[in-house]
């Protein structure tokens, strides 16, 4: 939980994590980037012991598109 707000930074790895699992932070704040460059917000909700869901939403067509 005290790493949930900043999931999405970038080089930020769980405080959880040690060194069992390789890596170098950078996969959800490319995650975030891509999806806001299309216009899209990506979100983050955890449950102690229950793990994380993760939300990505996508506009349909690009912004200032007409419907």
């Amino acid at each position: 939980p005290e790493d949930l707000p900043h999931v999405f930074e970038r080089y930020r790895r769980g405080s959880n994590v040690g060194n069992r699992t390789r890596g170098a932070g950078i996969g959800l704040a490319g995650v975030r980037q891509i999806v806001e460059q299309h216009g899209g917000r990506v979100a983050v909700e955890s449950e102690e012991g229950g793990g994380s869901t993760f939300t990505t939403v996508l506009p349909l067509a690009p912004p200032g598109t007409p419907e």
